[in-house]
């Protein structure tokens, strides 16, 4: 590597935006003398460190994750996420086959996805409000709950443009309770109400403390009406409909305090004496009552506000669920509001702040523009407030992207929330544009659910999203999208075993990477190994089960695990790898079959079972154990009946092909007293015919260039003849 540097002191130079800087804390003393690099599971690099007195492994994480979301919560919400979505591909594929048609769409499927759509908004948290306490604060404008997150509004943004067709007719409320729970989000790039009210309500307690000790006398709520900052926030807050806080904050309004109405008698009257008659403080005391009076008035009117929507616990205003029962009312409730500001009572009052705040507000609920620009922070909210005031009767998504390009321009920013450049796709109505804003700001995760929401009432949209194209080789973007998803899962380890949910919804390449996932799950630990061979048995992978079997075995025979290997070989019918594992036993066990080392098998014998069928070369180890417990039983006792279970025992292994030829004699020099049993004898010709040739056999097989010897004394051979030559002429005789 060269020794000088270029540009800015880098060796390699780079041009654009600096590249993204990760901390690295690894606690180790310096000098760092070499360090390795490689990839690890997920989006994540494992770095090797060596320093002079010790090393150290550390993982850095190169995605750039949701901050709103820790890792525990993603988990919970992936896992949370598999039921409702393999139900809904159930019902989607039984819905097709009842149809009879490619496509499940339907007329009612919208309330399937509907379901699904709750169920999966229900992981991911949101706006939950605490409990109301029993004495609440009147100071308290702003509730705060659980803190909303960018995920949880993109979903229920969705769910209100294309699942909620109920709810079609009053698509504005919905919209209003939307911004409700997550203007607060728009705050890191936007000024929002949310955030203004906020911090006019933690200015609250600092303007009572400082004017009580300032003035001891004076009431902090008189302060309130004159600070300019209290109007505009009324004004915001009634821009989008945000009734509750509105008639809330003119209620701190000082007008409305009983303990205030003799301290203003007093201060008016102590100016009057001053100047004129007591005639003017009667005035200047009917002059407060009006100002109370014109607040009240506008606060009932604000609280008596008709809405197209269904009626909610906590909401104000008059609801009505069709537009038919809604025209008239709102009509009556617009001409109140003329009414009221084309009165001539407002030349009476004198609070200026009070009079011009007020009407202010009338002008919003009449759906003056300028007051409901200057009023709201931006084009989201200017939005909405076009459909409360102006916009009313407004049903569907019918020309609702003009106004939204209307308001863009009236609200120019110089940075757009991926909210927002979400909220303009949905309503550009271009179902890609909206997948690739979820795509780019939230990440796989919302695309593979929230497509099921995009195709829920659109035909056009099933269509679009779930033909085959060329340029992806053959596979839909719903296939595409899923793959993605799928692959994310399967490079962790705590989230590999979802991802089959999401493959084998893909027909083109989701059994092919399946069987993929599963050949390269780790078979060290049995937990994994056994969820994985479960996953295979769900669906129908045996080949795939077999091949992880017969690793499974092979691993454990290996390592040690004796027993284990054999149990997993024998489960993945592997004969061949069963039979070099028997002759590795053998040559374990000795030239001499009745070796007592061989007593450390017989755990792992006893493993084989009475009635394996696939245990290869093993069998003949199966059966020998058999054969010794019954040459014991015969040590001990002298019955024929167990003698004669012990010869039977020792003619199946004669018999079985899989009994290893050297181990014919040893078997035979075990059974001399078998074979010189004294009461009769307990072999019949044929069966002593056939272990003469065994031996005739032996001879022929000592002339061979491999051939073993046993480890035997020097006349066990002709002990064996003799004891066979005698049985035969025994069995001969009683035959």
């Amino acid at each position: 590597m060269p020794s000088d540097t270029v540009g800015n002191g880098a060796l390699v130079p780079f041009s654009g935006d600096p590249p993204a800087v990760y901390p690295l804390h690894h606690g180790l003393a310096p000098p760092i003398r070499r360090l390795s690099i490689s990839w690890s599971r997920g989006n994540s690099l494992r770095l090797s460190l060596f320093a002079a007195a010790a090393t150290k492994v550390v993982e850095v994480k190169l995605t750039a994750e949701d901050p709103e979301i820790s890792d525990a919560h993603w988990r919970r919400i992936a896992y949370g996420s598999v039921a409702p979505f393999a139900l809904l591909q159930s019902r989607r594929s039984s819905l097709s086959a009842l149809l009879k048609t490619p496509s499940p769409y339907h007329s009612d499927w919208w309330e399937n996805v509907l379901q699904y759509s709750k169920e999966i908004g229900s992981l991911l948290g949101g706006s939950k409000l605490p409990p109301s306490p029993i004495i609440e604060d009147s100071n308290t404008i702003v509730k705060s709950g659980e803190e909303p997150t960018s995920m949880k509004a993109a979903w229920e943004l969705i769910e209100i443009f294309y699942v909620d067709k109920q709810s079609q007719a009053w698509l504005p409320e919905r919209l209003v309770d939307w911004l409700a729970d997550y203007d607060s989000l728009f705050t890191s790039t936007y000024e929002t109400i949310h955030g203004k009210l906020v911090d006019f309500q933690k200015e609250l307690v600092n303007i009572q403390i400082s004017h009580f000790l300032l003035e001891p006398h004076s009431i902090w709520h008189q302060v309130i009406e004159d600070d300019p900052r209290y109007w505009d926030l009324l004004s915001s807050a009634l821009s989008v409909g945000w009734l509750e806080i509105v008639v809330k904050m003119l209620r701190l309004h000082g007008s409305y305090q009983l303990d205030q109405l003799s301290n203003r008698e007093y201060h008016c009257a102590f100016q009057a004496q001053l100047n004129v008659k007591s005639k003017t403080i009667a005035v200047t005391v009917s002059k407060f009552h009006l100002e109370n009076g014109l607040v009240e008035a506008v606060a009932v009117l604000i609280s008596k506000m008709p809405r197209l929507c269904p009626e909610s616990v906590g909401k104000f205003g008059e609801f009505y669920k069709s537009k038919p029962d809604f025209i008239k009312p709102w009509e009556k409730w617009r001409l109140q509001i003329t009414k009221l500001d084309c009165s001539p009572i407002w030349i009476q009052c004198d609070n200026q702040q009070t009079r011009e705040g007020l009407r202010n507000l009338l002008q919003i609920m009449l759906g003056n523009t300028d007051s409901l620009c200057m009023a709201t922070c931006y084009w989201i909210e200017l939005y909405i407030s076009h459909f409360l005031y102006i916009r009313p009767f407004t049903m569907g998504i019918e020309s609702m992207y003009n106004l939204a390009q209307k308001c863009i321009q009236l609200k120019p920013q110089s940075n757009t929330h991926r909210l927002a450049r979400l909220m303009i796709g949905i309503l550009e109505e271009n179902t890609e544009v909206v997948l690739a804003e979820c795509s780019r700001e939230f990440g796989p995760w919302l695309v593979a659910h929230a497509i099921e929401l995009l195709t829920a009432g659109s035909e056009q949209a099933e269509i679009l999203l779930h033909e085959e194209r060329y340029n992806l080789g053959g596979i839909s973007i719903v296939e595409l999208h899923r793959l993605v998803y799928a692959q994310i899962l399967s490079s962790h380890t705590l989230t590999w075993q979802i991802a089959p949910i999401y493959l084998t919804s893909c027909m083109k390449q989701g059994m092919g990477l399946l069987e993929n996932l599963l050949s390269r799950q780790s078979v060290q630990h049995n937990n994994v190994l056994l969820k994985n061979i479960e996953i295979c048995r769900l669906y129908e992978l045996d080949h795939i089960s077999s091949n992880i079997m017969k690793i499974a075995g092979v691993y454990r025979w290996k390592h040690g695990h004796k027993g284990a290997g054999v149990f997993w070989l024998q489960q993945a019918e592997d004969a061949s790898c069963l039979d070099r594992i028997a002759q590795q036993l053998f040559d374990s066990v000795g030239k001499s079959i009745s070796d007592e080392s061989f007593k450390q098998w017989e755990g792992m014998i006893e493993l084989l079972g009475s009635e394996s069928k696939h245990a290869g070369g093993l069998e003949f180890l199966h059966k020998y154990r058999d054969f010794k417990k019954s040459l014991q039983k015969v040590s001990g006792r002298k019955s024929t009946d167990t003698a004669r279970q012990a010869v039977g025992s020792l003619i199946l292994l004669m018999k079985n092909p899989s009994t290893p030829q050297r181990f014919w004699l040893p078997l035979l020099y075990d059974s001399l007293k078998l074979l010189n049993w004294k009461d009769c004898p307990l072999l019949s010709v044929s069966e002593t015919n056939l272990l003469l040739n065994k031996l005739q056999d032996l001879s022929l097989a000592k002339l061979r260039p491999h051939y073993s010897e046993p480890n035997l004394p020097s006349d066990a051979l002709s002990s064996i003849r003799l004891a066979l030559a005698t049985n035969l002429g025994r069995a001969i005789l009683d035959e």
